[in-house]
């Protein structure tokens, strides 16, 4: 992500901010159904290096807020049911019973 903010920053273009209306418009591409780089592709490649930058921005804060979502999610289920090799110990435990 520095790296495209410096990137705005030498060549004196604007780096968008959370509410600004294009920034918005990437955002909402998130939930459209079947997207993959097509949906994203226009803002990219068929647009000023301005937009191709702030929209790659925009899918870096995405992908870092699911990635933060998914530690959250695995830090919880860690505290909950334990490390990889306390669950294996439990499995164990319960087949020497049987």
């Amino acid at each position: 992500m520095l790296d495209y903010e410096d990137f705005l920053r030498q060549r004196g273009l604007a780096l968008w901010g959370k509410n600004h209306p294009t920034a918005n418009l990437v955002r909402r591409l998130a939930y459209e159904k079947n997207r993959s780089y097509m949906t994203y592709r226009t803002y990219i490649e068929a647009s000023s290096p301005e937009v191709a930058a702030n929209t790659v921005i925009c899918l870096i804060h995405q992908t870092n807020y699911l990635l933060d979502q998914q530690l959250r999610q695995l830090e919880k289920a860690f505290l909950e049911e334990g490390g990889f090799t306390e669950r294996l110990y439990r499995e164990r435990k319960k087949r020497q019973h049987f």
